[in-house]
């Protein structure tokens, strides 16, 4: 079963035949998602030759898959945020999404890109939610963020017990965005080289950029992969790989007037979408879990059958995102001191304004620019300490899924391919038709072509 997300089948792309890759360049970025472009962009418009490497096509990883949704009300995230860190790491990371979403919005306006301003909805359907949703109320006001409030009616057809509201957020269409990104990167200069897969990263800065298609110099590299494809820092090892599901559907009308998403699980995400259309999201797991993919986008399209009548399905589709252990995003140096390769990433399924927030912080320490909210966001600090907890639980669980994986493999004498990232034992994605790694979150075609990383390399004994 083929699924094609709503952004993608509007804007339809190729994967094209790779350029070849060489020269020597100031910025090399790795990744054509929001945070590699806005990158990009922002640093060849500072003079700085740039060069981006995409594996697949613009917008083929999270970014065009997203939700779309900008906002500042973001589920429970400032409550856990806050559970975790001091006020003032808080309010840096509110802050960070603030800027992002007003880059995004100044970007769009200067550049023709459509959106829409929506409130946004943390909602509640039992009384336990109900306490959870108090909880982020707090939080966002210890934030700064006095404008959310406190709603006990809720605009949707079942029953709720209340809500944090907050006015004038917005939403849009990922791959328009980034459309429009990558052509501002281009009339900048920078270079856009899609369809060629990174392998690895030599030196530290200068470093060399070892891909299949040749090799590039840079001053500086920037991995925006979501996961880092480098296993040097191990990140992998520091978040939970994720994915949630999509759906679209034509209704006669507008059915929802905000951007809504569930405090209680399962999780229940909608927003709207021009020409009548309604996006309904949620049932996330763990990438590679033992379950039927297939299944939690027949429980998603049950649900809206029941609540949402009478609406015809267009679209359903699949996207991949990280928790980080620790609750916050990163982005910085991919090792402590070396700031010759950069990373970003760990957005919690929020990634257009923290997309946004990591590479204007990417940016501001290539360009000697200052963010005082950057802090929050440094991959190298104390604040790792207060992740140690959920390390330790992702790590037993990759040694568990490890484990199994092998025994089971070797007692049925079953072949499923094993992950050329950290040789996990992959498991058939029989939604999107897939190889899943249960370990790191790496994904395959059937042919063993990598479509997200950590892995770099194609499956073996696969022609991909």
């Amino acid at each position: 079963m083929a699924l094609t997300s709503l952004w993608h089948d509007r804007h339809p792309r190729e994967e094209p035949e790779p350029p070849a890759v060489a020269g020597d360049w100031d910025v090399v970025v790795v990744g054509a998602g929001l945070t590699g472009l806005t990158t990009a962009a922002l640093a060849a418009r500072a003079g700085r030759s740039v060069l981006v490497l995409e594996g697949r096509h613009v917008g083929a990883g999270t970014t065009g898959g997203s939700t779309a949704k900008v906002s500042l009300v973001q589920g429970t995230r400032y409550s856990r945020i806050s559970r975790r860190h001091p006020t003032s790491v808080l309010r840096e990371y509110a802050d960070a999404n603030a800027e992002g979403l007003a880059w995004i919005v100044r970007f769009c306006e200067d550049h023709g890109v459509g959106y829409q301003r929506r409130p946004a909805y943390t909602y509640a359907t039992t009384p336990a939610g109900a306490k959870s949703v108090r909880a982020e109320l707090d939080a966002l006001h210890k934030a700064g963020l006095e404008q959310a409030e406190w709603v006990d009616e809720v605009p949707l057809p079942y029953p709720t017990t209340g809500a944090v509201r907050m006015d004038d957020q917005a939403q849009l269409d990922p791959m328009e965005l980034l459309e429009a990104l990558a052509a501002h990167a281009r009339e900048h200069g920078a270079v856009i080289a899609e369809g060629v897969r990174v392998r690895g990263v030599q030196g530290h800065g200068p470093s060399r950029v070892v891909t299949d298609a040749g090799d590039a110099g840079a001053a500086t590299v920037v991995v925006a992969t979501n996961m880092p494809i480098l296993d040097r820092g191990a990140f992998f090892a520091r978040a939970e790989p994720t994915r949630s599901y999509g759906l679209a559907f034509r209704a006669s009308g507008r059915l929802v007037d905000g951007m809504y998403l569930s405090a209680d699980g399962p999780t229940r995400s909608l927003r709207d979408a021009p020409e009548d259309l309604l996006l309904v999201g949620g049932e996330g797991h763990k990438v590679g879990a033992d379950t039927s993919e297939r299944g939690h986008l027949d429980r998603l399209r049950a649900w809206t059958a029941e609540h949402f009548p009478g609406t015809e399905e267009t679209h359903a589709w699949s996207a991949q995102d990280y928790v980080p252990h620790h609750a916050l995003p990163y982005a910085g140096p991919l090792l402590p001191g070396l700031g010759g390769i950069l990373v970003a990433g760990g957005y919690s399924k929020w990634g257009l304004t923290n997309g946004v927030a990591a590479a204007l912080a990417l940016s501001g320490r290539m360009l000697e620019g200052h963010q005082p909210w950057a802090a929050a966001y440094r991959p190298w600090s104390s604040r790792e300490l207060t992740g140690i907890p959920d390390a330790l639980r992702i790590n037993a669980n990759v040694a568990v899924e490890m484990t199994s994986g092998w025994v089971h493999r070797l007692a049925t004498r079953d072949d499923p391919p094993v992950c050329t990232h950290l040789g996990g034992v992959l498991r058939w994605n029989d939604a999107e038709e897939s190889w899943d790694c249960p370990l790191h979150g790496s994904r395959f075609r059937p042919d063993g072509a990598v479509l997200e990383g950590p892995a770099t390399c194609p499956l073996r004994n696969k022609t991909g």
